[in-house]
């Protein structure tokens, strides 16, 4: 019982130190952010100031999070809206060149437009 507690102290240990390293990392790089751009979303345009500054975020362009250059060419300030976006298309993307590689297509279930020139025929 002693071993596994110990085992786990180390663990929460690790884990802790592992999320004060990243904080302190954002932190690093967000004021940095903060201090070269206009505190507006780059996509949608909307200004953050005072207490809604938190709503604005540091988008890695190349999806690196360890590529912080000091003139802040490889970030963009994101709404939490516009970053979520960001990434749920690049996930979309990485799934659909995977899905490409000869295994499988993206189906899509809707044909709205299947039968339209069987209809536009009868028509005539």
């Amino acid at each position: 019982m002693e071993k596994t507690r110990s085992n786990k102290d180390r663990l929460d240990s690790v884990v802790a130190e592992i999320r004060h390293n990243r904080q302190q990392r954002e932190k690093g790089y967000r004021e940095q952010a903060l201090k070269i751009y206009p505190w507006i979303c780059a996509r949608c345009g909307r200004e953050f100031t005072g207490k809604r500054l938190r709503e604005l975020t540091v988008h890695h362009k190349d999806h690196n999070h360890n590529n912080n250059p000091p003139d802040g060419k490889n970030w963009e300030l994101l709404c939490l809206y516009c970053h979520d976006n960001e990434h749920s298309r690049y996930l979309d993307q990485e799934w659909h060149d995977g899905a490409t590689d000869g295994e499988e297509e993206p189906t899509s279930t809707c044909r709205p437009f299947a039968d339209l020139e069987a209809l536009l025929k009868n028509k005539k």
